[in-house]
């Protein structure tokens, strides 16, 4: 698991946890406004792909598939298998 220090850019974390299938169409929704951040409290939206996410984060995704809630569990080292891409986050709602 990640340290709770570590940072990784949104549109690398999106991919990795296989939420869309490039980094151009992560970087695409977040710069669309698809995605809410919510750390300590405060919630904002994510206008640029170069954003932090820290194990702890809860996003708010506006997916074609329906607005998906998570909570970032682990950041992952790369883009595994959709087993391995399903431990970095918990569903929240």
């Amino acid at each position: 698991m990640a340290d709770k220090d570590e940072a990784c850019r949104i549109d690398i974390w999106l991919w990795r946890a296989r939420f869309v299938k490039t980094r151009s169409l992560a970087a695409d929704l977040v710069e669309r406004g698809m995605v809410r951040l919510t750390r300590h409290g405060q919630q904002s939206r994510l206008d640029k792909p170069s954003r932090s996410v820290r194990p702890g984060d809860i996003l708010t995704l506006a997916l074609p598939a329906g607005v998906l809630v998570v909570r970032i569990e682990d950041l992952g080292a790369r883009r595994g298998p959709a087993a391995e891409a399903q431990g970095l986050y918990t569903p929240i709602a």
